[in-house]
């Protein structure tokens, strides 16, 4: 029997790295996952009837509650392969607005603003550093 690499599922997921400017230095908000308590961006699935990048949105009002500006950069993607799955997991930026005092996951998690540099050591995700300083340089040059 030959074993197949192909995987049996494929999941589409979107997550933004939230940001601000602040006294001319970008900030990141990081906020902690649910079961590990590690720091993280916003991410979820993409749901049927918003694009990837309004579910990315969604997925940042509920669990860091933050508001967005509508333009965004599309950063990149990485995969996540997982048993018989493959995650594909797009990455947008996004100039945080307006920060809520109330939201939903709002018990159930820790957010907190880091410095670009202070966010980069902090993120769990390895795949994630790499558009830290993609995004880094797209707001330093904008």
């Amino acid at each position: 029997m030959i074993e197949s690499s192909i995987p049996d599922f494929t999941f589409y997921q979107s997550c933004v790295i939230p940001y601000r400017v602040n006294s001319g230095k970008i900030e990141i908000l990081l906020i902690t996952s649910l079961r590990k308590r590690k720091w993280i961006v916003p991410k979820g699935f993409v749901e049927f009837n918003l694009s990837a990048f309004e579910s990315a949105k969604k997925e940042a009002y509920e669990e860091a509650g933050v508001l967005g500006a509508n333009e965004t950069t599309e950063l990149g993607e990485f995969r996540i392969e997982k048993g018989a799955g493959l995650t594909i997991v797009k990455v947008y930026s996004m100039e945080v607005t307006e920060e809520l005092n109330s939201y939903p996951e709002m018990n159930m998690r820790k957010r907190k603003w880091y410095s670009i540099e202070n966010a980069y050591e902090k993120l769990e995700m390895p795949q994630l550093k790499t558009y830290l300083n993609k995004l880094n340089k797209i707001v330093s040059h904008s």
